[in-house]
């Protein structure tokens, strides 16, 4: 029996929802909101369910979140508030909301949507932060956080790629941070593919050296909403 899925996408700017047939075909098209700021978990709640609340007719609730989620508590969530570091959401939405709901980290649940399930492969999303999903085979890693790992020059990845960086170096010094870095994450995790998604990834302009040529993709952002569906599909991964 077909279910439908209200797949919602949290991020630092704004929050995004669609319903979903299992295909991944939409019943409607998506909505968004402003992220609130504040970003306490009491304030983001109250968005979710006025953003959840316009909607009448789902089955079940998918929602990805920017930070490690562990069985549904969240874990970090520093571009959101340090409030976020072990609260229960996904308990809480449930005893408000009433409907099953799965949450995990938004770049593994658009990593799920934009796979293809063979090989090693790695996404990697460019908004406020740095998000990231690795897969083998189709089998997720989960939470890993690349964004908060070293570079070069003590700065982290989200340090050189993440919103803050774009808006002090500039489009055309941010582009050939993200070449070295693509260049970088080949060499640590010799991917099959990289897929390369969130809201600045509109901005991404580089010439590619032949031997990554081929293995470098820029995905839509829709795909972090319909990756929700892969949330209830292979529950197992999450």
């Amino acid at each position: 029996m077909s279910s439908l899925t209200l797949a919602i996408d949290v991020g630092g700017s704004s929050i995004k929802a669609i319903i979903l047939r299992d295909d991944g075909t939409k019943i409607l098209e998506r909505s968004h909101i402003p992220t609130p700021h504040p970003a306490t978990p009491d304030v983001i709640i109250a968005a979710l369910i006025d953003l959840i609340s316009t909607y009448s007719e789902y089955d079940r609730i998918a929602i990805g979140f920017p930070s490690v989620v562990e069985n549904g508590v969240t874990r970090g969530a520093i571009n959101l508030h340090s409030d976020w570091d072990g609260f229960p959401l996904a308990e809480i939405l449930c005893d408000k909301l009433s409907k099953p709901i799965r949450i995990a980290n938004d770049a593994d649940v658009q990593g799920c949507g934009a796979i293809a399930g063979s090989g090693v492969e790695l996404l990697i999303t460019l908004g406020t932060g740095l998000g990231s999903a690795l897969f083998l085979d189709g089998k997720l890693l989960p939470n890993l956080e690349i964004g908060q790992h070293i570079w070069r020059d003590h700065d982290t990845y989200e340090d050189r790629l993440g919103q803050a960086a774009l808006d002090r170096v500039g489009v055309e010094d941010w582009n050939a941070r993200l070449l070295e870095a693509i260049a970088s994450l080949y060499k640590l995790f010799n991917y099959d593919k990289l897929y390369i998604g969130g809201g600045n990834s509109r901005l991404v302009n580089i010439d590619l050296p032949e031997n990554l040529f081929n293995k470098v993709a820029i995905v839509s952002n829709d795909l972090g909403l319909i990756g929700g569906l892969a949330l209830w599909k292979y529950s197992a991964k999450f």
